[in-house]
């Protein structure tokens, strides 16, 4: 059973814990031009029986750096076996990270972020307790490398120095956040007895039935067309979960929770919210090549949260209004916030976004989206807010092929090879709280955590 996150922000690892690295060996130099100074924030993410998810950002607090290397050490046998946003080495307890093609240029209080799975032994599973750049103690503060400092008071605790720009951001939880929070919150089945399906006629039954259910989905249902989800019902995939061939519709019904199922090859939606069904809870999904929609949402509906979900191999993600003629219905409704999901080259409807106001779409990482990231379209008012994007040729613009233009705005995003986008216009105030994770930081949060299988329910 994976552990809570734990989280810590390195700011006074001294020089010389450093130094008596250098001396036993364990510190090479690099061809990378030495820092003044840095800091670190390492978490582990998740953490289960032999293995955990481990996210760093590492800040440079002095000149400018071309290319950039970070090592800590392991005092307990943690091996790494897999990483991202950076190119990882061990030897023995001593790891090296370094930068990949997108994240080695580090400006003066510039951040890159990576992450990793690693192996641990059950019984502990410490953080690091100091980190170099390029051979420069990252102390939270700067230094100058090649003067070492003496205390006046050897017997007093030196005080780190306070850092120039705050630490970032603690990643954010992976329980219920937005808009599915509001009207009475969404708890679906509640405390109900789980009932485990194995087949497309239970499943079917299950969801259809009236009262309070928690369903659990085991092995892979094949299945065609949509199956009818009525409301209070918690739908989780046990290990391996899939739905084959079909959807889920939520129609009319409320307080809906579906999460860490895999959906593949279904022939119409996977997830359709629709005719003003309220309060439901997308997340931890994995959806790949369907005929339609992953996640659609329209006719009134409202008070959705879709996060922590994995769209690829699939063109059209998530649309949000059905249609440009359906605004008497839609007006006022269709608030949805989409946080944490990772459109891992999805071509469209990112979502497409019609009437809503405000839809708040914020972390979510963006991949080589070959058609656009986010459209606003009817007036509809879209926040796009603490996203990453990455070679992506349109990140996001109003107006859609024939419907016309909504409001956007854009803040705090994060560009690897792609251009800012369209923005315009004001957007309404977002009523419920919520924790903005760094931008830089989102793709390794967000590959780390989103999709089926990186939860247990």
């Amino acid at each position: 059973m994976r552990t809570p996150q734990r989280r810590m922000t390195l700011l006074a690892a001294t020089a010389a814990a450093t130094a008596s690295l250098v001396t036993a060996g364990l510190l090479t130099s690099v061809s990378a031009q030495a820092a003044a100074g840095c800091r670190v924030a390492y978490s582990v993410a998740s953490q289960w029986p032999g293995g955990f998810t481990g996210n760093v950002t590492v800040t440079n607090l002095g000149d400018p750096v071309s290319g950039w290397t970070l090592r800590w050490s392991y005092g307990a046998g943690q091996q790494v076996s897999q990483a991202w946003g950076a190119t990882v080495s061990q030897t023995g307890g001593q790891v090296s990270t370094t930068n990949v093609d997108y994240n080695g240029n580090l400006a003066t209080n510039g951040s890159a972020s990576f992450g990793f799975n690693a192996s641990w032994n059950n019984a502990s599973n410490p953080d690091p307790t100091s980190f170099t750049l390029n051979n420069v103690a990252c102390t939270g503060g700067t230094t100058t490398p090649t003067t070492p400092t003496t205390p006046t008071n050897p017997g007093t605790p030196t005080t780190p120095p306070i850092p120039s720009d705050p630490p970032p951001s603690v990643p954010p939880p992976t329980g219920l956040v937005g808009w599915a929070t509001q009207n009475g919150g969404t708890t679906g089945g509640g405390g109900a007895p789980a009932t485990t399906v194995t087949n497309a006629s239970a499943l079917t039954s299950a969801l259809n039935a009236t009262g309070a259910a928690v369903i659990r989905v085991s092995g892979t249902i094949s299945c065609s067309g949509m199956l009818r989800v009525r409301s209070n019902k918690t739908i989780l995939g046990n290990s391996g979960a899939t739905i084959a061939g079909c959807g889920l519709n939520v129609s009319g019904d409320r307080n809906v929770i579906i999460r860490n199922l895999t959906f593949r090859d279904w022939n119409d939606d996977a997830i359709n919210v629709q005719e003003s069904a309220t309060n439901v809870w997308v997340d931890h999904n994995t959806f790949s090549n369907g005929y339609d929609g992953a996640v659609d949402i329209k006719r009134g509906s409202d008070f959705v949260t879709v996060s922590w979900n994995r769209v690829f191999n699939h063109d059209k993600a998530m649309l949000l209004g059905h249609s440009d003629d359906n605004g008497a219905q839609d007006t006022g409704h269709l608030r949805v916030s989409y946080h944490h999901n990772w459109f891992d080259g999805s071509r469209q409807r990112n979502p497409r976004v019609r009437f809503g106001n405000p839809v708040h779409v914020f972390n979510n990482y963006y991949r080589a989206n070959g058609g656009y990231g986010v459209a606003s379209t009817e007036n509809a008012g879209v926040l796009v807010e603490g996203n990453y994007f990455e070679n992506v040729n349109d990140t996001y613009h109003l107006g859609e092929a024939d419907s016309g233009p909504g409001r956007l705005v854009a803040r705090n995003n994060h560009f690897v090879n792609s251009p800012a986008g369209q923005t315009g216009g004001s957007v309404a105030s977002i009523p419920y709280s919520y924790q903005l994770d760094t931008a830089s930081s989102v793709k390794s949060v967000v590959t780390a955590g989103a999709g089926a299988g990186r939860i247990t329910v």
